[in-house]
């Protein structure tokens, strides 16, 4: 589960928007809450040219200032986090931070104090996941939760399976949220038809060949959503699609249901441990509207650095 959350915080109000899913969050998992001000020159327009150290001295105390409001703000209601100050690079330092404290949730918002842009996520929370070797939470900051901080409360959860153990790893954690938010579950899971050649011409006897083998795991996968709803606790409802694709029925089945959050493992089947997300993660990182989180299945040290990482760690040594 989730013991140990990271809540990046840059000042503005866009990034604050992570605090109700925080609360929710901490109070289900009775997680410790570590909140992070990263003072980066390079990346704040508001720090740019302060280089006088008095100048500096009196930035960091606003910063602890701020962290400190935020901090007796969770206090009234009875969470206790740490709070601390980092200077350098945004993106590096809290996946620094992340590294040194043995974090295993990183709670980010899709923007912060740059502003709403046309990319889905800003260019700084790109880094951290891409780079994060832990689970993750996206809360979109143009779709803000209306309310008090602790008024949150989500009506339906989907998580998306596929059959593997791997995507299965999400169901201890999504069953506890959803029975402590007293939410609705909703397990899905898409049969996909068989791919045919595409350059000749069916036969009937192919054409049936294809319908029989979607039949018999359209049986078997409703089989499997009786089985995984048998195995958790919360209310919980079943959909099972047949479709030609998997990810864009997923996202069109999460706007018609209206679902408040995603949960979904970062890896099913076909993932490996080269990349630290499969497709469909990545899908709803780059293009989601729905608070995501992303449950890393692989531990740290079983995933792979990419070559770009190595040549840097190589040159930075030099």
């Amino acid at each position: 589960m989730f013991d140990k959350i990271l809540v990046p915080l840059d000042g503005s109000p866009l990034a604050e928007t992570v605090l109700p899913h925080v609360v929710a969050l901490a109070r289900i998992y009775d997680a410790h809450l570590h909140l992070l001000r990263v003072l980066d020159p390079q990346g704040d327009p508001n720090l740019l040219g302060s280089s006088d150290p008095l100048e500096w001295q009196i930035i960091k105390a606003e910063a602890n200032n701020y962290l400190k409001s935020i901090t007796e703000r969770l206090q009234e209601i009875d969470l206790h986090p740490e709070f601390h100050v980092m200077e350098g690079s945004a993106a590096e330092s809290v996946l620094e931070f992340s590294t040194d404290r043995d974090i295993n949730l990183i709670v980010l918002s899709s923007h912060g104090q740059s502003g709403i842009s046309g990319w889905n996520v800003s260019s700084v929370v790109q880094k951290i996941i891409l780079r994060a070797r832990t689970s993750i939470m996206i809360v979109r900051a143009y779709h803000p939760s209306q309310g008090e901080i602790y008024d949150l409360h989500y009506r339906r959860i989907l998580a998306p399976l596929d059959g593997s153990h791997r995507a299965e790893a999400v169901l201890p954690i999504v069953d506890k949220l959803a029975c402590g938010q007293e939410a609705e579950l909703i397990v899905y899971h898409v049969v996909r038809k068989p791919e045919m050649p595409r350059r000749i011409h069916l036969s009937q006897e192919d054409i049936e060949l294809a319908e029989k083998v979607t039949e018999r795991n359209r049986i078997e996968a409703a089989r499997y959503l009786e089985q995984v709803k048998s195995r958790v606790d919360a209310k919980t409802e079943t959909r099972l699609v047949v479709d030609e694709k998997v990810i864009a029925p997923l996202h069109e089945q999460i706007e018609q249901e209206q679902v408040d959050l995603v949960v979904l493992s970062a890896h099913g089947y076909s993932g490996g441990t080269k990349w630290p997300y499969g497709s469909t993660a990545i899908s709803f990182i780059a293009f989601g509207t729905t608070p995501l989180l992303i449950y890393q299945d692989l531990g740290k040290d079983e995933m792979e650095g990419t070559l770009v990482e190595a040549i840097a760690r190589d040159a930075g040594s030099r």
